[in-house]
């Protein structure tokens, strides 16, 4: 089968009207001749809700009944996504982690899948369903239910995308793509079309939240390209690949915040591209020329990475680009 991963995060399925159209984009990917598996997490803020009303009832929950808890919001989000694709007339049935064989082991609260049965949605595709699926959860040897700490409903895609041998991941949340620095931080941020997935679990190690850490080293692992998309713009977003073979010849620049420093990745582009000795220490050199401190530094073939003060961050980013151009 020619399968499609997509995976709608909880802004994306905020609200009825955002879940109808979330629901409107599996269903028309279906219609374009795709088997459709989509990952859906808790909508909103429902987690955190859940997390509020934990903490009025106990000063310390038990860590098994707070993922017991938290979970259940996953189960609204399939369930509401699963009703609004039979309302619009496309077959869709809702499935939990107990109910795919989603096994995790670990720890409460920041569990890994450690293994994962795909019967169950083989099945359901091959009778012609949208298969809409929980993300953030898993079961262990007792089968109880264990969350996949923050971002981890995109574990969940990357691991059915890898074991479904899919041909696409669709990430679907809030924001466009990904940026050469958080938009909201710097005014000129723009998005990138593509990125390689080494570049982007350097950025991930270093600040940006826009994807867990441990979903893109799995895509890494099993080869896996991924889309990242909004929910709410029809633009194709950016392309995140284990195989980017692009033909601009500049490098890309992206900016990752942390609270205490900011991160910069500067990596060559095109399969014979590489950072020159002289480029590296044309960098460091505007960096001293302009007294911007940096607190640590990480030289490769391919790319270069610093961390300065955030202060100094989009300094930094225009200087390192202008010493790569020059």
């Amino acid at each position: 089968m020619n399968i499609t991963v997509m995976k709608f995060g909880g802004t994306s399925v905020a609200d009825p009207e955002k879940i109808q159209r979330a629901a409107a984009r599996a269903i028309a990917e279906k219609k374009r001749g795709k088997a459709v598996v989509v990952v859906v997490s808790a909508p909103g803020e429902m987690t955190d809700e859940l997390l509020t009303l934990s903490s009025r009832v106990s000063k310390n929950p038990s860590p098994r009944e707070k993922d017991q808890l938290i979970t259940t919001g996953e189960i609204v989000g399939v369930s509401l996504f699963a009703m609004s694709c039979l309302d619009q007339g496309a077959g869709a049935v809702s499935l939990s982690a107990a109910q795919v064989g989603i096994e995790a082991s670990g720890s409460y609260g920041n569990a890994d899948i450690s293994r994962l049965n795909p019967r169950r949605i083989l099945r359901e595709l091959k009778n012609g369903k949208i298969a809409v699926v929980a993300g953030f959860q898993g079961i262990n040897a007792e089968k109880d239910v264990l969350s996949l700490g923050r971002g981890g409903s995109d574990l969940t895609a990357i691991v059915l995308a890898s074991q479904l041998k899919a041909r696409q991941c669709m990430i679907f949340s809030d924001v466009r793509g990904i940026y050469t620095a958080d938009p909201r931080m710097v005014a000129k941020a723009r998005i990138l079309k593509k990125i390689s997935l080494l570049d982007m679990i350097e950025l991930s190690r270093f600040g940006s939240q826009v994807m867990q850490l441990r979903s893109l080293e799995i895509a890494k692992k099993y080869g896996i390209s991924i889309q990242l998309r909004s929910a709410f713009h029809m633009d194709l977003g950016t392309l995140i690949s284990p195989r980017l073979k692009g033909e601009n010849k500049n490098p890309v620049m992206a900016l990752a915040f942390e609270k205490k420093e900011a991160e910069c990745l500067i990596s060559a582009i095109g399969p014979f591209a590489h950072l020159t000795p002289e480029i590296k220490e044309r960098i460091v050199s505007e960096f001293q020329r302009k007294k911007i401190k940096v607190t640590a530094i990480r030289r490769g073939f391919r790319r270069l990475s610093f961390s300065v003060r955030p202060s100094d961050g989009e300094v930094a980013l225009v200087l390192a680009h202008r010493a790569c151009r020059l």
